[in-house]
């Protein structure tokens, strides 16, 4: 039997179909399992052993689909349900299973505050598109595979990480999904440990500016003895656009503790079993999309109307004073 899995983005929503894949792979006899998603995102599962081949789109989804055809597949799920995704099945005519993405309820929720989601995460929907296919749930959790090369070893950091560190994902596809600044320093002061911040390019700047306000002076060493003398050993370590997202997850998997915004490296985490203190902005767990199958924690402004303004998010405050994300108070207690 020959499966293809459509699902051309995001990091978080790959990782959040690997059960999907484990279930396929161990319940169904002779199977193979392709899966088609975009370049960016083809490193996700190179390692992932229930995958038998990755189909790359790269520009040209007339020439995707001609490859594909040629594989005849005997079944398509669709986890991603798009134009590119039913073109994709009308071309290649075999039977399929598509999922259901619930807009009509989303909309329904974003747009006027009524909730017909239904309580299940997102991994028992999927789940639920394949069960046709007599594969059934179990109890594994998320997957993700770190190449050898990627592994970030203890040495690689500051002596003052070596020992245990929180990692802060300060990253996020829109800005109504991340913290403010002057937010993150308010929560690494509240952590108060070791701390390595993760993001891409674009946070560099703001991990900066957080490492900074943290910068201990070397030359007055009687300051920094008063802030040991008071329990601050708030130590920053800006790893935004430091390292890859393999290296990124290798951080994670050997972090002490993980705070992370509704983000694909939050699902990574997940991955590893992690204890995750999530932040939430415009988008809300209610979606489905909250940690798999781990230990979580919630931070949310529920004392907002406006809330959730999008399934997805925006580039500024459609109200103009975030406050999902401006009055969110962190109240948590991290042991010695």
């Amino acid at each position: 039997m020959k499966i293809l899995i459509l699902r051309f983005s995001s990091i978080g929503d790959i990782v959040l179909i690997t059960p999907v894949l484990r279930a396929l792979k161990k319940q169904l006899k002779n199977v193979e399992i392709h899966f088609a998603t975009k370049k960016d995102y083809a490193f996700l599962l190179e390692e992932n052993p229930n995958v038998t081949q990755i189909h790359q789109l790269s520009d040209s989804l007339y020439s995707l689909t001609n490859q594909l055809k040629q594989e005849r597949f005997d079944y398509i799920i669709d986890l991603h349900n798009n134009l590119r995704t039913r073109y994709i099945k009308l071309r290649l005519g075999v039977k399929s299973y598509t999922l259901n993405k619930l807009n009509v309820e989303k909309w329904l929720y974003t747009n006027f505050k009524i909730n017909r989601l239904p309580n299940k995460h997102i991994v028992e929907r999927y789940m639920e598109t394949v069960a046709p296919l007599s594969v059934s749930i179990d109890e594994d959790g998320l997957e993700y595979y770190i190449p050898h090369r990627d592994e970030v070893e203890n040495d690689w950091l500051p002596e003052t990480h070596r020992n245990g560190y929180a990692a802060i994902v300060i990253g996020g596809g829109y800005a109504t999904k991340k913290l403010p600044t002057k937010r993150i320093i308010e929560l690494c002061d509240r952590i108060n440990k070791p701390i390595i911040l993760l993001g891409g390019d674009a946070e560099v700047s703001v991990g900066k500016e957080v490492a900074q306000f943290f910068k201990k002076d070397s030359d007055n060493t009687s300051f920094d003895q008063g802030l040991r003398d008071i329990g601050k050993e708030a130590t920053i370590f800006n790893g935004c656009g430091k390292f890859n997202m393999n290296q990124s997850a290798s951080i994670l998997k050997n972090a002490t503790w993980v705070f992370s915004h509704d983000t694909g490296l939050m699902h990574i985490a997940a991955a590893f079993g992690k204890h995750i203190f999530t932040i939430w902005g415009n988008t809300t767990p209610l979606f489905g999309m909250y940690p798999y199958n781990t230990k979580f924690t919630v931070f949310e402004n529920n004392k907002l109307k406006c809330r959730p303004c999008s399934k997805i998010g925006y580039n500024k405050c459609p109200k103009g004073h975030f406050k999902c994300m401006n009055e969110l108070i962190f109240d948590f207690w991290l042991p010695d």
